[in-house]
């Protein structure tokens, strides 16, 4: 298989040469021999790279998840100039006019891994409404989706928008590669938007880099659209551990108990390991945890957000003194509960709170998405 990037180094005419860039990039910005996006314009293409836009998590993935990261100094490894679009605030998120200045183009190349709430597309698509409004044109370099063309909902819906989904009608696990998921946010928040995609061959999978701190493995990106869920509540997703998302649990969960629960529901593609742990970082820090392992064996059966719910609806049931939604700042919202932000309503919430089974809330969800097809207007060149 190729990437968007593989292809440029192997001579893709993709009418960059000779023209001024800024990079918006972090570390998976990898071609197949291991050379890194800078590298590869600078060497390859005659382009100039102007500077680099880093995402949450910064250029080099160094930072954890919400943590500030600084701009304004040239980059530690290549001497280019940085502009982080991942700050202290709600505002850091929206390009500044300076991330435009004196360029041609920004060019995006980061590994996404198909869930809403994975914040890179969010950072891709305020930087292509922001590009528009200068007329500056974008270029993404297309990665295949590790966790594969499935989706599963639900949809966001309107009221309920935040850096980890930012238009409504995107289901939590979209199926799209990073160029299709930028057609979409053209046709819903850019439209003005100078769109170019170079292709990748979406057959295969490259050598997996991870994409952030807390993504280790392809297994975990499998898991994540349904067990990120866990980030709106008090349980521990696994960060402080080597394997987040695989992990969870929280003082006081009886892990047995918990498997048991969970091995009572249906849950294909995946088994269940009672586990305890302590977190070096993260909720319940230095803490001993009760909870579960996953292992995952067949990724093509495996319906992640289904299990997300179960996981949820089993905790709360099971260790209501250790379950509780998060009530601080989550993406720099303050006035909506987090999971409201992540299940993209608050019907997960109410539907838990009351007492009730998910199964009904599931088939809902299942519903509307039996059709959902991304449907951008016209193809990018």
């Amino acid at each position: 298989m190729q990437t968007g990037l593989d292809k440029i180094a192997l001579g893709f005419d993709h009418g960059l040469a000779g023209k001024r860039i800024a990079l918006l990039v972090n570390h998976t910005a990898v071609d197949r021999w291991g050379r890194h996006a800078v590298q590869v314009f600078g060497a390859l293409c005659g382009t100039t790279v102007v500077r680099l836009l880093g995402p949450e998590h910064g250029v080099w993935g160094t930072h954890q998840d919400m943590e500030p990261v600084a701009g304004g100094h040239p980059d530690p490894v290549f001497g280019v100039p940085t502009v982080s679009l991942y700050g202290a605030d709600r505002q850091s998120l929206d390009p500044r006019a300076e991330a435009f200045d004196d360029i041609d183009a920004v060019v995006y190349d980061i590994q996404d891994i198909g869930a809403r709430y994975y914040t890179y597309g969010a950072t891709l698509a305020f930087v292509m409404r922001a590009a528009a409004a200068r007329g500056v044109a974008v270029w993404v370099l297309d990665r295949p989706n590790p966790i594969g063309p499935a989706v599963e909902g639900p949809l966001l819906r309107p009221g309920f928008e935040s850096f980890c989904g930012i238009a409504p009608g995107l289901p939590i696990r979209h199926g799209l590669t990073v160029g299709g998921l930028a057609r979409w946010y053209r046709d819903r928040l850019a439209p003005d938007c100078a769109l170019h995609i170079v292709p990748c061959d979406a057959h295969g999978r490259p050598p997996w880099v991870p994409p952030s701190p807390n993504m280790p493995s392809r297994e975990a990106a499998l898991v994540y659209p349904g067990l990120c869920l866990l980030e709106g509540t008090t349980v521990s997703e696994g960060r402080g551990t080597t394997s987040p998302f695989l992990t969870f649990g929280a003082p006081g969960v009886d892990p047995v108990a918990l498997v048991d629960a969970l091995r009572a529901r249906e849950c294909p593609g995946v088994d269940f390991v009672p586990t305890r742990f302590r977190p070096a970082f993260g909720k319940h820090a230095g803490q001993v945890c009760g909870g579960v392992y996953l292992r995952v064996f067949d990724a093509t059966a495996l319906e992640s957000v289904t299990l997300g719910a179960f996981v949820l609806h089993a905790l709360k049931h099971l260790a209501p003194d250790a379950f509780g939604w998060r009530t601080d700042a989550y993406e720099f919202v303050t006035d909506v509960p987090a999971i409201d932000l992540l299940w993209g309503s608050a019907e997960l919430r109410e539907t838990l709170d009351r007492g009730d089974d998910v199964l009904g809330l599931l088939a809902a969800a299942r519903a509307e998405v039996r059709d959902w097809k991304p449907g951008h207007a016209a193809d990018a060149r």
